[in-house]
């Protein structure tokens, strides 16, 4: 398919009264993250992704502002920006920054944080395909009922009926001029580029990309993610190169002015290691039987290509990446200085939270002596099926 250019725009500015958290609802943990965080996670890493901007509100944007810096270098154009008193509102001054050259927009509410990238992707691919507006959407299963006051009046047929969700996709220049034309509020763009003469279609949507609105809801979704949970655990260790020339690679980066580590590849022990633990929670082998010193095609290869690689695995067989730890062995580099930017590079990858912490063997053996590094993760990974 064409390569195209894709900016997400993450809407984070609600007040979440609902909700009941004295904060706004994109700033309440689920399972040890925000919900803004596991939105960002997964748009991270949607298929071409070219722009991320962010709409939060004015109280919140020092928290995000320090994200926009370690990612920019990147790849990806993120921008934040302060959102305005209406859901529509915060869309318009997200694509007031929107950079040129995009091809599709995403539009996504952060409240719906469970949203696999696989479904930024299918709306994507459909925008492309068709050139015009697409929603994901459920099926309504509950029969539905009219009614004032206290009397029901009639009963609405709900085969004409559907749930739509988000990201809802349009092309870029379609949502920019139904934006600048619009002449009331809608509850979705979906709406307001109808009312502006656009064409939108559907895709399945998936019960897990729920909206997150009441307490009850943050207890579902906790439920969702423990669903069909497994965990795994890999390990990597690697000596330090003799050669002089070789760089080091930690986590699909590179940390210039420290040695380089022996391997077939490149001798990554953070993602080597994060790659073993996700296929062993998948029960899908190891990085030596699907990626083994045997495949030429990956002599020298990066960390992040066993990472995708590993990824279309889950993905293959129904699996996604829940959250991830990885824990570094050795006496350099000092980690603290890049975490954050560990952090968010290989989350962009994996398209889940991961935390990256470092630790010595107080001066015991190969890796007390500096002879090389290692590194040990664990992961948490989920069945996951789509609905239509």
């Amino acid at each position: 398919m064409t390569p195209r250019a894709v900016a997400v725009v993450l809407l984070a500015a609600g007040r979440g009264e609902r909700l009941g958290a004295n904060q706004p609802k994109a700033f309440v943990e689920l399972a040890g993250k925000s919900l803004l965080e596991h939105s960002i996670y997964r748009a991270l890493a949607t298929d071409n992704l070219r722009q991320l901007i962010i709409a939060v509100p004015e109280s919140h944007l020092s928290q995000i502002l320090e994200l926009e810096n370690q990612l920019d270098s990147q790849g990806v154009d993120i921008r934040v920006v302060v959102g305005g008193a209406t859901r529509q509102q915060s869309v318009s001054e997200a694509l007031a920054v929107l950079a040129g050259g995009i091809d599709i927009v995403l539009v996504h509410d952060s409240a719906r944080a469970l949203t696999s990238t696989n479904l930024f992707n299918r709306v994507a691919d459909a925008v492309f395909e068709n050139q015009i507006g697409v929603i994901p959407a459920l099926a309504v299963a509950d029969t539905i009922k009219k009614y004032r006051g206290d009397l029901v009046e009639e009963t609405v047929d709900r085969a004409e009926l559907i749930r739509a969700q988000t990201p809802q996709g349009f092309p870029a220049v379609l949502i920019v001029k139904a934006h600048v034309a619009a002449a009331a509020d809608y509850t979705d763009d979906a709406s307001l580029v109808q009312a502006f003469g656009g064409t939108v279609m559907m895709v399945p949507g998936e019960e897990v990309a729920m909206k997150i609105t009441t307490a009850e809801d943050l207890e579902t979704a906790q439920g969702y993610l423990l669903s069909g949970a497994r965990t795994g655990i890999g390990s990597d260790s690697h000596r330090f190169s003799d050669d002089a020339t070789k760089s080091l690679q930690l986590g699909c980066l590179e940390w210039q002015g420290h040695r380089g580590l022996e391997g077939h590849s490149d001798g990554d022990v953070i993602a080597h290691s994060v790659v073993d633990a996700l296929l062993a929670a998948a029960g899908l082998g190891d990085i030596g039987s699907n990626f083994g010193v045997d495949r030429p095609e990956f002599a020298g290869a990066s960390g992040e290509v066993f990472l995708r690689g590993t990824l279309e695995l889950l993905t293959k067989h129904d699996f996604e990446p829940v959250n991830v730890s990885v824990q570094l062995i050795g006496n350099e580099p000092k980690l603290s200085p890049r975490r954050l930017e560990l952090e968010t590079h290989l989350g962009s990858i994996i398209g889940a939270p991961i935390s990256v912490s470092a630790t010595t063997t107080d001066g015991l053996g190969f890796l007390g002596n500096d002879e090389g590094l290692a590194a040990i993760a664990t992961s948490l990974v989920r069945k996951v099926g789509f609905s239509s």
